[in-house]
C-alpha cells in the first residue's frame, strides 16, 4: 500500500489528466509510481519532462536503462529496478547485460566505465574529483556525455526516492536485487 494516493487518470484533471494521458499513451498504461507522483503537478512535470528530455540525449536509450538499473540496484530500488529492466528489455538490451548493469559491469569495458561513473556519484553523493571525471573522458566519452549522465543519475535519484519513500507497489516483474561483489 502505498503511502499516498495513487491518482488514477480517469478522475485527474487540467495538466495532471493531460499528462497522465501522455503517459499513458506511452506505457499503454499508468505506471504507479507516475500516480504516486501526480499528487504533485510540478513534481509530475519535472519527472515527465525528464524523461522526455532524455530520449534525445546523446547516451542512448540502451545506455540510459542500463545507468538506471545500476542506480535502482546500488539504491534498492526494488520498482525502479524492475520497470528499468522492462524498458532495457525493449531497448534491446539482454538479459545478461542488465544483469551485469546491476553491479555496474559491463563487457564492454567503454561502457563499463561510464556505469563505474555513475555508481561512483551515487556512492560519494556527487562529490567526484577531476580525476574521476578524466578517467571517463580517458574511456572516450565527451563532456555532454559525462553532464548526461550525471543528469540521469539525479534522475534516477528523484524516482529511487519516490518509490522507496512512497512506498509505491511494483507493477512491473520483479527482479532480483544483486550486491556488488
Amino acid at each position: 500500500m502505498a503511502n499516498v494516493p495513487l491518482i488514477d487518470r480517469d478522475a485527474a484533471s487540467g495538466e495532471v489528466k493531460e499528462q497522465l494521458d501522455q503517459i499513458h499513451a506511452a506505457f499503454g498504461a499508468v505506471p504507479a509510481m507516475f500516480k504516486a507522483v501526480a499528487n504533485s503537478p510540478a513534481a509530475l512535470r519535472s519527472m515527465w519532462g525528464s524523461f522526455g528530455a532524455f530520449s534525445g540525449g546523446t547516451l542512448g536509450a540502451a545506455l540510459g536503462e542500463q545507468i538506471a538499473v545500476a542506480v535502482a540496484n546500488r539504491n534498492s530500488c526494488e520498482y525502479c529496478l524492475a520497470a528499468h529492466t522492462v524498458l532495457g528489455r525493449k531497448a534491446g538490451l539482454s538479459r545478461d547485460e542488465l544483469t551485469a548493469a546491476q553491479v555496474g559491469e559491463s563487457g564492454d569495458a567503454r561502457t563499463a566505465a561510464l556505469l563505474g561513473f555513475a555508481l561512483k556519484l551515487v556512492e560519494e553523493h556527487g562529490q567526484v574529483t577531476a580525476e574521476d571525471v578524466e578517467a571517463v573522458r580517458e574511456q572516450g566519452w565527451s563532456d555532454e556525455q559525462i553532464v548526461e549522465t550525471i543528469a540521469q543519475v539525479a534522475l534516477n535519484l528523484f524516482t529511487n526516492y519516490v518509490n522507496i519513500a512512497l512506498g509505491v507497489p511494483v507493477d512491473f516483474p520483479a527482479v532480483t536485487l544483486r550486491r556488488a561483489s
